[in-house]
């Protein structure tokens, strides 16, 4: 088991900024690949981005506003967002996988947090 622990969420203004964390019970945590991905009430789980040893990969809804990014000594994910928009708000979920590739699918992610609420208000 390789569980995540979402926090960091909120609700923040239009063009505020949140970190996202998620603490990954692991020491092989450096081996998985590690995403973000979001749900709006009634839509459907999408990409946000994802890292892993090989590349880095981002929405182009979120490009040049959110940074992923990894702490291996603490075993943590973290999600930058700036520039936040109403259209940010949803439910964000940390996903992890041993696959090397950052996927953009969730059916490539094995193991998932429970999500935190992120809410932008106009």
């Amino acid at each position: 088991q390789v569980p995540l622990v979402e926090s960091g969420g909120g609700l923040v203004q239009v063009g505020g900024s949140l970190r996202l964390s998620c603490a990954a019970s692991t020491r092989t945590f450096s081996t998985y690949t590690m995403a973000w991905f979001r749900q709006a009430p009634g839509k459907e789980r999408e990409f946000v981005a994802a890292h892993s040893w090989t590349a880095t990969n981002y929405a182009d809804s979120v490009k040049g506003r959110f940074t992923i990014s990894r702490d291996y000594p603490k075993n943590t994910l973290y999600l930058q967002m700036n520039s936040l928009k109403p259209e940010d708000t949803a439910v964000y979920y940390c996903a992890g996988d041993l696959s090397d590739r950052p996927g953009r699918s969730p059916a490539e992610y094995y193991y998932w947090g429970q999500g935190t609420q992120v809410t932008v208000s106009s």
